[in-house]
């Protein structure tokens, strides 16, 4: 997931940088890296949700609900 979302964000980076207009070359670089940050933020996030869901809550509905 995370090689897939680099060259989503590489490859968009390079299409965006063709096509930038009179936009600088730091604010596109500024960007990209926001892009990325924010993409590596969400599989870490996705990642550890399904991590506690596997570990937590699937193991309850195995066992019953306890009170």
């Amino acid at each position: 997931i995370g090689m897939a979302g680099f060259v989503a964000v590489v490859g968009y980076g390079l299409y965006k940088l063709k096509h930038r207009g009179d936009q600088k070359m730091s604010v596109h670089l500024i960007h990209m890296r926001v892009a990325a940050q924010g993409f590596v933020v969400g599989a870490i996030t996705i990642g550890v949700l399904f991590s506690m869901y596997k570990d937590y809550v699937k193991p309850q509905f195995k066992n019953g609900a306890k009170k």
